[in-house]
């Protein structure tokens, strides 16, 4: 077992910051959106699992802390607070996104439309082995892809994870043995 990392004093900093944002002002809000844009785009795509959809679901969280920042009671429980919202903003996203595609097949199946759909984030990857590895990550389960982004890509310690997924970092550590195994065996002649 790893010994717990002590939490950055970056994020204690920030009560003054999300006081800030709640009397509306928004250079506080960019300045928040430019420190922490990183590891919130992590959690979308740990959930969403699709890279070409986590833009449009990141700029609704930026959105929903502007409105729902007076919901937040202690200024120093901003940290779980974002990560529920951007949790739920991508699993209702993730809904969206599986309703589309069933109603999209409804169509297809009724008119007998043969057109192929390209990949948009196909054409933004800049070489074939980071296609790869996103797709290989995409296709953990969404149970262990969250903390392996949040860990590999955000660069969370262990016991932040738990924190803010609310579970042991026993759990944690077990959830990254698991995923990086998966990857393993998904990447196996691949890159």
């Amino acid at each position: 077992m790893t010994k717990p990392m002590p939490r950055p004093d970056a994020f204690d900093a920030e009560d003054a910051v999300i006081e800030a944002i709640a009397a509306r002002d928004r250079y506080a809000l960019d300045d928040f959106v430019r420190r922490h844009q990183g590891w919130v785009r992590g959690v979308v795509f740990g959930v969403l699992g699709r890279p070409n959809a986590v833009d449009d679901v990141v700029q609704q969280v930026w959105t929903s802390v502007w409105e729902r920042v007076g919901e937040l009671r202690d200024p120093r429980a901003w940290r779980p607070w974002l990560y529920r919202l951007a949790r739920n903003a991508a699993v209702d996203a993730g809904r969206e996104l599986t309703r589309r595609r069933k109603f999209s097949r409804v169509l297809q199946n009724e008119f007998g439309s043969r057109g192929q759909a390209t990949r948009p984030e196909s054409a933004a990857m800049e070489s074939e082995a980071q296609r790869v590895v996103l797709d290989a990550i995409a296709g953990l389960p969404a149970l262990y892809r969250e903390p392996f982004v949040l860990r590999h890509v955000n660069g969370w310690s262990y016991q932040q994870i738990a924190d803010l997924m609310e579970m042991p970092v026993d759990s944690v550590e077990t959830r990254l043995v698991r995923a990086r195994r998966m990857l393993r065996e998904s990447l196996q002649g691949k890159v």
